[in-house]
């Protein structure tokens, strides 16, 4: 590694400019070493950039999903006296360490099955084309509020068997909540999303209240798991329920829309999507790679130890920049370029380990489903003017608006 002294890391503050464009700066740092010391108050906090050595911080058991406190108990990260947003978070998957982790887990595996995503595979294409068709027409069209944002929203509704009519109502608090748990500088966001936790929370209660036997859905499911002979408690319903909305729907929104961006910057790529719609599968592992939609994570070390040759203390909070590991040269071949040859099973946009994503072969389905959709069904999207504006966020990343203008690819327009 080269010897550079640069400015302690940190994932708050960042300028426009670097947030459409993280990569150099994630170059930057991993050129000079895998691991840097952030500059947060509080716990200690290193950054972790390198492939290797994000892979172990997110494989290895000395690195818990929650931190315990000095009486013992996990705590997440929300202020104790959001109680409701608290409760909910409490009960997300993601912040649950084994065996809890483990017992809801593994039933809920068989709902994102690979059997149950192909037999939902007709019904997600025809919430694209729906969508898509919307927008045919229109001459302003913004690709993330008309088509990459109720997407997702729309399938996980079909699989939790909510109302589609809910769907903004939906998608608005997911957004709320999600706030709180990234790099968002807004004052109020605890606030805020505390009253998206309380509506939520009545919301699924409601619903869960609802379920009979019989029901198919993935909510009834949630009703009738049973771990020691005894049902999940109420909050771990609701709480998994709001999870699995509020996850799958802001990482494929942001998968979509960069996307997007992606193939406009290569036409070329564009082209041969068209021509050989058969590459879809392998260019969406390489759009995850290239660009992914979560560009960090945390854990915490649970004991002493060593991570790129930095000492990480007990205690301390290790940040796995998932974006930067998958443009490491060391691991990938020009990274920065985009392959679809390359090769699909190593990238980390889906994370790794016992928190690989769960719903990774959804995601894939609708990111595939949503590809060809897009190619064929809204034309001129790749060549009107546009503009893009990213969410000020460095954990979920990804545009907030991506505004096209399809007069341009009209006869009259800029673009022949």
């Amino acid at each position: 590694m080269r010897s550079v002294t640069l400015p302690r890391f940190s994932l708050q503050g960042w300028p426009r400019e670097d947030i459409a464009d993280p990569y150099p700066v994630y170059r930057r740092y991993r050129e000079a070493g895998s691991v840097h010391e952030g500059a947060e108050d509080g716990p200690r906090t290193f950054y972790v950039f390198g492939y290797d050595d994000v892979v172990k911080v997110l494989s290895d058991r000395n690195f818990g999903r929650t931190r315990s406190t000095s009486d013992g108990v996990p705590s997440v990260p929300v202020p104790a006296e959001f109680t409701a947003l608290r409760t909910v978070v409490e009960n997300w998957l993601v912040f649950l360490d084994p065996p809890e982790h483990t017992r809801l887990r593994s039933p809920l595996q068989k709902e994102f099955s690979a059997g149950v995503v192909t037999a939902l595979r007709p019904r997600i294409a025809q919430i694209a084309r729906n969508l898509l068709a919307r927008l045919d027409g229109q001459r302003q069209v913004d690709l993330v509020e008309g088509f990459a944002a109720p997407f997702p929203i729309l399938v996980i509704s079909e699989l939790l068997g909510i109302p589609a009519d809910d769907r903004e109502w939906l998608r608005d608090r997911a957004v709320v909540l999600q706030g709180a748990s990234s790099t968002r500088s807004a004052g109020d966001r605890f606030t805020r999303a505390e009253v998206a936790a309380r509506e939520l929370t009545d919301y699924f209660r409601d619903q869960a209240a609802s379920r009979e036997p019989g029901d198919q859905d993935l909510l009834a499911l949630l009703v009738g798991i049973r771990q020691d002979g005894a049902p999940l408690s109420t909050d771990r319903v609701v709480g998994t329920c709001i999870h699995l909305m509020t996850a799958g729907h802001e990482t494929t929104t942001n998968s979509l829309a960069k996307a997007a961006l992606t193939l406009r910057a290569h036409p070329d790529l564009l082209a041969d999507l068209r021509d050989y719609p058969e590459l879809v599968p392998t260019a969406v592992e390489e759009l995850l790679r290239h660009d992914p939609p979560v560009q960090a994570v945390t854990r915490w070390a649970r004991e002493d130890t060593v991570v790129g040759g930095v000492p990480v203390p007990a205690g301390s909070r290790v940040i796995a920049l998932l974006g930067s590991a998958n443009r490491d040269d060391a691991r990938f071949p020009r990274p920065d370029a985009v392959d679809v040859h390359r090769p699909a099973d190593r990238h980390l946009g889906f994370g790794i380990g016992i928190h690989y994503c769960l719903g990774a072969t959804l995601a894939r389905a609708e990111l595939e489903i949503g590809l060809h959709a897009l190619l064929d069904g809204l034309p001129g999207w790749e060549k009107a003017d546009h503009r893009v504006e990213y969410a000020d966020d460095m954990v979920f990343h990804g545009p907030a608006r991506l505004l096209l203008d399809l007069s341009t690819t009209s006869p009259g327009g800029t673009h022949p």
